[in-house]
């Protein structure tokens, strides 16, 4: 099993609708092999904090490597999510 998780910074552009799209989008995916999706913004619980987290696990490297190459994935990625972000942190690791 792979979890990836993903960090954002988000920048001045993002708006509370454009963050909406984004966590709907990515959600509604059809992603063979994904078993647990979970988004959502930072409670602002510690100064330094990033502003949104995506955690996503996958039944193997292959289902996890489809889900990244994507085109429906890409598509969200190039335009919805970089316009509006500043910095993207990602970690896959096996639990």
């Amino acid at each position: 099993m792979i979890r990836h998780v993903v960090l954002f910074r988000l920048n001045a552009s993002a708006t509370a609708e454009r963050v909406e799209q984004i966590c709907s989008e990515l959600a509604g995916l059809t992603c063979p092999g994904r078993t647990a999706f979970t988004m959502g913004t930072d409670l602002g619980l510690r100064p330094g904090n990033l502003d949104l987290a995506l955690v996503a696990d996958f039944e193997s490297v292959e289902a996890f490597t489809a889900y990244d190459q994507d085109e429906e994935h890409g598509r969200i990625r190039r335009d919805l999510v970089a316009p509006v972000t500043d910095r993207i942190e990602r970690c896959q690791f096996e639990i």
